[in-house]
Parts: C-alpha cells; sequence; structure tokens
C-alpha cells in the first residue's frame, strides 16, 4: 500500500528525529517520509511525519508548539540540559517558588534568546553542535522568540530544586535555553530535566502513536494516516467548481469571489483537496498543486 498524508508519531527517548523518519520509512516502505520540528533526542512526544506527497506541505504548517519540561535549578551544563557534562553545581535550598514564579514571569512575551551553543543552527554553513563538539568557541546569533504563556504545575523543594511547567511557544524557541536563562536570573544556575512536546504543527500528543502502536497498527492491517489536508485546517478554505479546478491544477491563475487573503487550501466542490494556492485581490494563484486533475 501506498501510503499519503501524515502520523502524529510520539517520540521516543533516545531518538534522534531522523531515527524516527528512517524507521518510519523501513515500516511503511515508503521513500518519501519527512518531519516537521526537530526534536532534540532527550525529548519525547509529538513529531508530525509526512508521508508520500504530503512532504511538499511541511512548509505550510501551523509553527506553534507547546511542551511540559522539567527544569533542575542549581546545576548548569555543557548542552543546558542533562545529556551534557556538569559546568557548575551549587545546592540551593533556600529557593523559593515565590522567587521562581518572579522570575519566570520576565519570559512570557516577545524575548530575545541566545540558542544552546549544542543545537543545530548553523553558523558560517556550520552546525553549532558540530563547533561545539570540536571544542570552536563562535558567537551565538541571538533571536526573537515569543512565549505565549508559562503555567507552573510543579515544585519539588530540595538541595537542587525542580520546577515543572507546562511552556506554549512560537516556532525556534528552545525550552533549554529558558531553564538556563532562568537558572542565571535566579543565580542557582539551571538545566533542562525533561521535556515532553505536548502539541506541534497542529497535533496532539493525545492522538499520537508510538512506534510500537504503528507496528501493531500495520501488523493488524488497520493503520491509516492522518488526511493530507488535516494539518492545514489553521488555513482558510475556498472551493472551486469543476472546470476553474482544472485550469488551477494546469498552474493557471483563477477569478474567485472572495474577501479573503493569503494563503488557503482549495478543494474541487468542497471534497476534493488540491493543494495549496495564494488568494490576492479575488484571484487564487497556485502555490503548490497537491491533488492535479487528469
Amino acid at each position: 500500500m501506498l501510503f499519503q498524508g501524515f502520523l502524529n508519531l510520539n517520540k521516543p527517548f533516545g531518538w534522534t528525529s531522523h531515527d524516527c523518519v528512517a524507521r518510519v520509512r523501513k515500516l511503511l516502505r515508503l521513500k518519501r517520509v519527512g518531519h516537521a520540528g526537530t526534536l532534540d533526542p532527550a525529548a519525547t512526544g509529538v513529531l508530525p511525519i509526512a508521508l508520500g506527497k504530503a512532504t511538499r506541505l511541511l512548509q505550510y504548517l501551523p509553527e506553534n508548539k507547546a511542551y511540559k519540561a522539567t527544569i533542575r535549578l542549581g546545576v548548569r551544563t555543557t548542552t543546558d540540559d542533562l545529556e551534557g557534562e556538569i559546568i557548575n553545581s551549587q545546592a540551593c535550598p533556600e529557593l523559593s517558588l515565590a522567587e521562581v514564579k518572579t522570575a519566570l514571569a520576565q519570559f512570557e512575551g516577545k524575548i530575545e534568546q541566545i540558542p544552546p551553543n549544542y543545537s543545530a543552527i548553523q553558523v558560517d554553513g556550520k552546525r553549532l553542535y558540530d563547533l561545539a563538539r570540536k571544542g570552536e568557541i563562535v558567537e551565538v546569533p541571538v533571536r526573537t522568540v515569543e512565549i505565549f504563556h508559562i503555567e507552573i504545575l510543579d515544585w519539588r523543594e530540595g538541595d537542587f530544586p525542580e520546577l515543572d511547567v507546562a511552556i506554549a511557544c512560537g516556532s525556534g524557541t528552545y525550552i533549554r535555553a529558558i531553564a538556563r536563562d532562568l537558572g542565571a536570573i535566579l543565580k542557582t544556575g539551571g538545566t533542562l530535566a525533561a521535556l515532553i512536546r505536548t502539541q506541534s504543527s497542529g497535533f496532539d500528543l493525545t492522538d499520537s502513536l508510538t512506534l510500537t502502536d504503528l507496528e501493531a497498527k500495520l501488523q493488524g492491517g488497520t493503520f491509516q494516516p492522518l488526511a493530507s489536508d488535516a494539518a492545514l485546517q489553521h488555513l482558510l478554505s475556498v472551493t472551486l467548481p469543476t472546470i476553474s479546478a482544472q485550469k488551477w491544477c494546469q498552474g493557471q491563475r483563477v477569478s474567485l469571489n472572495s474577501d479573503t487573503t493569503g494563503i488557503v487550501r482549495v478543494y474541487e466542490e468542497e471534497i476534493r483537496f488540491l493543494g495549496v494556492g495564494q488568494l490576492q485581490d479575488e484571484v487564487l494563484i497556485p502555490q503548490m498543486v497537491f491533488e492535479p486533475i487528469s
């Protein structure tokens, strides 16, 4: 069977996003497999996987994400999580939740963030983690990210207190950097102890499948990928009559009486998903023809 659509994968601990793509490709015997929103090996949770022609839709997925994170205070590491070497460790049993709340409030909204040295960001064409492993020191570019909401879920006192938080954020946000910077503000040091991505690109953890789930469904013949347009529900949709749909699928611009502007989902007679277009001045311009009409 030639699979096409999306898989909402619950990435296992210790696997890279590339590992997951390779495993899905092998299980489904499918060459065209891609993912949205890279997750660190130590993180688990939602990893959207595109199958077949749906890989062409990855660029149109929504960018917002949500996480549940555990931050350990009193510890600094080279990678800003527990996978790295400890740079500094100092017990801080006197630290109070009230102090943490005050400091954490500084992270909501649009903030300037320096990504971790061990990250996939490129500087002069080289990945930061490759440079860091070689011991090369480079200036990591500051980026603007947006944190929509941070909620404290739990607080555990001790020599190295831990904080559980739920974070809703925009694309490009590093939760490891939040842990590091929170520790810097509190003057205790901080590092990420655990991370679960609960939402990504319109997919939710509650609806995800593990690799074990996927294998079981494949063996039972019950696996069906999510529809290719399932991840595009954040976009407005337009419907074309068949004649206009044929022209649009051939790369032609078509007139459409609509007040909508911007990127939209395109359908034929409200049933068949054709692709993605840009609507401007009542003209629908093809951006990506997903399902041409023969």
